[in-house]
Order: C-alpha cells, then sequence, then structure tokens
C-alpha cells in the first residue's frame, strides 16, 4: 500500500482513539511506520536524503522501543503494508504532520497517565517523535534545496536553452 494512504490511516485512527492503550497502540503504529518509510527512503530515496531518512528510522525505531508493543496480527501491522513510497515530498509532509499529532496525543496521555510508568512512556515518545519530525523537516529542506538546484541546472545545459 502507498505511504501516503497508511500514513493518512494511522492519522484517522490516532484521531479515533478511544482509550490510553488505543492510543499508545496508534502512537506505536505511528512510529513503526516512519521507522519503515525512513528505512525505504535510505535505501531507494533520493541521495542527500539517506542519511537523514536513516536517522529518522533509527529515531522512530527508539520511539517504538519506549513503548510497550501492542498486541496485533500481523496482517493490522501498518508499517507492514508499505510497498510504495511514490513521491517523497507528499510522504515526507504528511509524516511529519503524523508525528506532530503523535506528539499532540502524547501529551494528552501524559497528562492524564494514572501511573508513572505511562507518564514516563509517554514523554520519552515525545521526545521520539519531536525529534523524529525534525529529521522530517530536514528531508524537506533537503528536497526543496535540490528542486531549486534542478531548474538551474536545467537552464546552464545546452538543452535548457
Amino acid at each position: 500500500m502507498d505511504a501516503v494512504r497508511l500514513i493518512l490511516t494511522s492519522r484517522r485512527a490516532l484521531a479515533g482513539g478511544a482509550d490510553t492503550a488505543e492510543m499508545m497502540a496508534e502512537v506505536w503504529q505511528a512510529q513503526a511506520l516512519a521507522q519503515a518509510i525512513g528505512s525505504r527512503l535510505a535505501v531507494s530515496g533520493p541521495p542527500e536524503l539517506r542519511g537523514e531518512a536513516l536517522g529518522l528510522t533509527e529515531l522512530a525505531g527508539r520511539g517504538c522501543g519506549v513503548l510497550d508493543p501492542p498486541e496485533l496480527d500481523p496482517g493490522d501491522l501498518r508499517a507492514a503494508q508499505l510497498t510504495q513510497l511514490d513521491d517523497a515530498r507528499e510522504t515526507l509532509l504528511c509524516l511529519g504532520g503524523l508525528l506532530g499529532e503523535v506528539g499532540i496525543a502524547l501529551v494528552g496521555m501524559a497528562s492524564a497517565a494514572a501511573d508513572e510508568t505511562t507518564y514516563w512512556q509517554c514523554m520519552e515518545g515525545i521526545d521520539a517523535a519531536d525529534e523524529s519530525r525534525d529529521r522530517v523537516l530536514e528531508m524537506l529542506r533537503k528536497l526543496a534545496a535540490r528542486e531549486e538546484v534542478l531548474p538551474e541546472d536545467a537552464q546552464d545545459s545546452p538543452s535548457g536553452v
């Protein structure tokens, strides 16, 4: 399935989460999806994104690691359904939005946490989501810089005249 569709599915599921356990499962799913997207970009994305994409993979993996993994059927793991990443820019824009929403959801859960374990999981998750989002924003900046350079290269070449 296309990355953007999976991100949109995650955003809807996160917004519709009813209780803390369900929300934590959706946060974990979102981090796992960010990890899969980072991995895909690191392997086959634009060359200038590969370092940041590796960083995203590591940070999102940390985001999964600080949370208790949800009990999911293998078919329900959105990250495993990722088969296409057609437009890196659109994917990163959507992923940045998802990670921002993950951070907001975690702040709400931390504020209402009934125990210290949940509170600290949320705090660590907030850190991971924020740092992952920073990587996404840096990749978007690099893509924008690349798009500025490409038209200039076309003008400088004999075929761009």
